[in-house]
């Protein structure tokens, strides 16, 4: 890795809990002074109706550093919805965020220097289900995170491991579609 990280992207889906609570970050990590750092600040100052833009908190008064600007992929509507996601949800990514950095994903000396969008996946299934568990969900959400930031970060799956498998995978949605289950 270079000591000026650019832009750097990744993805991670973690699933496995009860109905509503698998998550799906989508990452870019860059340097403050570069594209990724004018994309937060744009994006931190043109508010969205329904797609709102706040920084990964542990708590109020207590941002993450990386800064870290979570941007939600569904619109939001609902105050129950509202409240998981800046609430539960947030806190995960902030925790994966810290988790990256102690795991070396993120040097912890460029913590003051770096940036992260992240585009954040919470299904609105959750509004409706009087029996979530928050404690799987912030797990869940939490992992979801650090994994992408570390495939981000390592430039996971490379080229070669794409080139290779590209006909042995298919799209999960696709697949359906082509079974008729869509």
């Amino acid at each position: 890795m270079s000591n000026r990280i650019i832009m750097r992207t990744g993805e991670a889906l973690v699933a496995g809990g009860p109905a509503g609570t698998a998550a799906e970050p989508e990452v870019i990590i860059g340097e403050l002074d570069g594209p990724v750092g004018t994309a937060l600040a744009t994006l931190t100052g043109d508010q969205v109706q329904g797609h709102s833009r706040v920084f990964a908190i542990l708590n109020t008064d207590i941002q993450v550093r990386p800064v870290t600007l979570m941007v939600s992929k569904v619109t939001v509507k609902n105050s129950r919805y509202t409240n998981i996601l800046m609430g539960t949800v947030q806190a995960a990514i902030a925790n994966g965020v810290l988790d990256a950095v102690r795991a070396g994903d993120i040097p912890k000396e460029k913590a003051n220097d770096l940036g992260i969008i992240c585009s954040v996946w919470l299904n609105p299934s959750v509004i409706k289900d009087d029996n979530l568990d928050h404690q799987i969900l912030f797990d869940i959400h939490r992992k979801a995170m650090a994994q992408a930031i570390h495939k981000a970060m390592t430039n996971t799956p490379d080229i070669d491991w794409l080139l290779e498998n590209q006909d042995k995978i298919t799209h999960k949605y696709f697949q359906m579609g082509l079974d008729g289950k869509i």
